[in-house]
């Protein structure tokens, strides 16, 4: 309900939900894109403006036309059908344009030192079932857990704050969503393991007195809209359950 949550949900609402197809296309033409509109839609919705001489990223887009049928309406006049074909477009990415910045929610990475790091760090390690490896992540991945490879890799040169907030979430995820380790009973969506991971991150940093709320809730927002009552408790008690042995388990 904050105005900040508001701003960003304005904000995307002005950008069109691409296929998969048009998803394809653009990560073909430029990779590294995360935020497209037309040249036009720049200017007039975001105040933004597309940089001289750059190359646009070229989609498919649904347009209208109407064809002529054999029938007649009561006038005499030809009846016509609407259809729906497709042209070629023309998309900027947002890296592509200046202008005022894009309302957000959250921030990209926490920053601070954590008082005991090298403790805590090393408490996580001894506690985590499968080893933990800090290395060079490419893109924009804090760490993943590996269920395949039965690994948590973390991305090196974070802040001491960063660091530990991650490695806490991929060991959410080994926690509860490891092959070994899913409830049949239960099934959840990539989303809801997100939330119940970040939100045990956030839990148990706060128990240590680590504030990662800027980042933790960028997760979560908006999870819970057209959930069931009885999905957000079956996850609220897994989250608790988990965060309650986790937090035991660092203390010993």
């Amino acid at each position: 309900e904050s105005d900040a949550y508001k701003a960003y949900l304005n904000c995307m609402s002005k950008f069109h939900n691409y296929s998969l197809n048009n998803t394809l296309l653009i990560a073909l033409q430029r990779p590294d894109a995360s935020l497209c509109a037309s040249y036009t839609s720049w200017q007039r919705d975001h105040g933004r403006q597309v940089r001289k001489g750059e190359k646009g990223i070229k989609i498919i887009a649904p347009c209208k036309y109407k064809i002529e049928l054999d029938e007649k309406d009561e006038h005499g006049n030809p009846k016509t059908e609407e259809k729906t074909g497709f042209k070629v477009v023309t998309t900027f990415d947002i890296s592509q344009t200046d202008g005022p910045d894009l309302p957000s929610i959250g921030v990209d990475e926490l920053t601070g030192d954590v008082n005991g790091y090298r403790k805590l760090f090393n408490a996580l390690t001894e506690i985590c079932p499968v080893p933990i490896y800090v290395e060079d992540i490419h893109g924009g991945a804090k760490g993943y857990y590996s269920d395949a490879e039965r690994k948590i890799v973390i991305k090196e040169d974070m802040s001491q704050l960063q660091t530990i907030k991650t490695m806490i979430h991929e060991m959410a995820h080994e926690k509860l969503h490891a092959k070994e380790h899913l409830d049949k009973d239960y099934s959840s969506d990539r989303r809801t393991k997100e939330v119940e991971a970040e939100s045990i991150a956030y839990t148990i940093c706060q128990h240590y007195g680590l504030d990662s709320s800027d980042y933790s809730f960028s997760y979560v927002a908006g999870w819970s809209s057209g959930k069931e009552t009885k999905e957000l408790k079956a996850s609220l008690e897994r989250i608790r359950s988990a965060a309650d042995e986790m937090i035991t388990d660092i203390d010993k």
